[in-house]
This record gives structure tokens, C-alpha cells and sequence, in this order.
């Protein structure tokens, strides 16, 4: 079963706390208890799920609002990027406009993600990718979009050279440039970037990234970004004369 319902259903209470539970205290309750027992997960993987969810709902809802104004492609990006199920469209649009609207500011949100992660996380990654689509949705990243993106990244723990591929990754208004999307230098020899190439698509497996918290309705987020990976590799293989 989807983790939205569970979510969403329930008796009061939830037991994360800290903002992420506040806002999901209103609409959820013991979504971990009862996710957990049917999925066959522990609570602690429980907790992550649906606290990353929320979070990126959240997360989401904020960066809207970053260059003032929240435009219907922003949500539809939303809709795109995480995949709802048509009974709960109604109910996860009370968690964004509740996000949206609640005085907790962006950074108390992603503090709360990153302490559920390791630092640069490739869950985290997802994230930030997610973000990026939405930003992109109307047509133009702007600058305080960039601001916010690039602070929820710090917290995350990339830093300025990290930023750069995933920028380039999931917007491409870098020149599309397979190196960065890798994360190395144009002049690393053919075994770094072979090395880093490997480790991204690793990293980004769909079953790693569920099995470290990413729910299932971002998989096929997490599909199109190992494709882009393995196209900026064929680039360079073709580029450098690899076999």
C-alpha cells in the first residue's frame, strides 16, 4: 500500500516531533506503527519514509514561495515529481498549504531531514533533485530559488563543488556538461571518472536508495537520474576515445 494513506490516516498524535511531526500531528497519526506493520519494515526505516515525505512536501511548499510567488505549474511540478494517488491529492494539499503557510522557516525542515540521513546522502540527492524540478516548473529558476536551494544543500552536507553537479544534473543550465554532472574535473584521468561514475550509479540504484529511506513513489525519479548519469558517462567514453 502507497505510504500516502498511511500518512494521512489515523488518531492524533505522531512520534517524530520537532517540526515535521507538528505539521504532520494535524492531518496523521501512528503512521509509523501502522506503516511499518504492513510493509514488513522496521520503525526506524518507517520513520525515515515518512518523514522524508513530509519533509519534502515541506521542503517543496517553502522553496515555492522563494521567489514569491507560488504559480499552478509549481504545484503541478509537485504532483510530477512526487506520485499521488488521485484519492490523496486533496489531503496532500493540506499538508502543502499548511507547510506553506506555518511560521517554521525552510532550514528547521531540512535540519530535521539531515539528521535522519548521512551527511551528502544520495536519498538527500533526491531530494534536492526533486526540489529543482519544482523550481524549474515556471520556466525560470530564480535567483532566491538558487539561494534556497543552495543553503538546503549546505545543510545537507554538499558542499559548493557537490552543488554544481546537481545543478547541472537535474537543471542542465550549466552547459549540460557531463562532467559536472559526474563530479569531477575535465582533466581527471580516465580511471577517476570511470571511479565516479561507478559510485553515482551505485549510489543510485533504486533498491539502495529504498532500502536507505526514499519511498517508493520517488522511484521513478530516482530511474531518470541514473539514465542522465549514464548518458553523461557515454559522453565522456565518447569523447575520450573509451571502450
Amino acid at each position: 500500500m502507497s505510504i500516502w494513506g498511511k500518512i494521512i490516516g489515523g488518531a492524533a498524535g505522531f512520534a517524530l516531533g520537532g517540526p515535521i511531526g507538528a505539521l504532520l500531528g494535524v492531518v496523521g497519526g501512528h503512521a509509523i506503527d501502522r506503516y511499518a506493520d504492513d510493509q514488513g519494515v522496521d520503525e526506524e526505516s518507517a520513520t525515515k519514509k515518512i518523514a522524508f515525505t513530509i519533509g519534502v512536501i515541506a521542503l517543496g511548499a517553502k522553496m515555492a514561495k522563494a521567489d514569491g510567488v507560488v504559480t499552478r505549474d509549481e504545484i503541478s511540478a509537485f504532483r510530477d515529481v512526487f506520485r499521488v494517488p488521485p484519492e490523496e491529492v486533496k489531503n496532500v494539499g493540506r499538508v502543502w498549504d499548511m507547510a506553506r503557510q506555518t511560521s517554521d522557516g525552510f532550514e528547521a525542515y531540512a535540519h530535521q531531514i539531515a539528521r535522519l540521513f548521512n551527511p551528502g546522502s544520495p536519498v538527500l540527492e533526491q531530494l534536492i533533485g526533486s526540489l529543482f524540478h519544482i523550481a524549474k516548473a515556471d520556466g525560470v529558476i530564480h535567483e532566491n530559488e538558487v539561494v534556497y536551494l543552495r543553503r538546503v544543500a549546505e545543510i545537507f552536507g554538499f558542499d559548493a563543488l557537490a552543488f554544481d553537479r546537481l545543478r547541472a544534473t537535474y537543471v542542465g543550465d550549466k552547459g549540460d556538461d557531463p562532467y559536472s554532472m559526474l563530479g569531477v574535473d575535465h582533466s581527471a584521468p580516465d580511471d577517476e571518472v570511470r571511479a565516479a561514475y561507478r559510485r553515482l550509479i551505485r549510489e543510485h540504484h533504486p533498491d539502495m536508495l529504498i532500502a536507505q529511506g526514499l519511498p517508493d513513489e520517488l522511484i521513478s525519479a530516482a530511474t531518470e537520474r541514473m539514465a542522465a548519469v549514464n548518458a553523461a558517462w557515454d559522453r565522456i567514453k565518447k569523447a575520450r576515445g573509451i571502450s
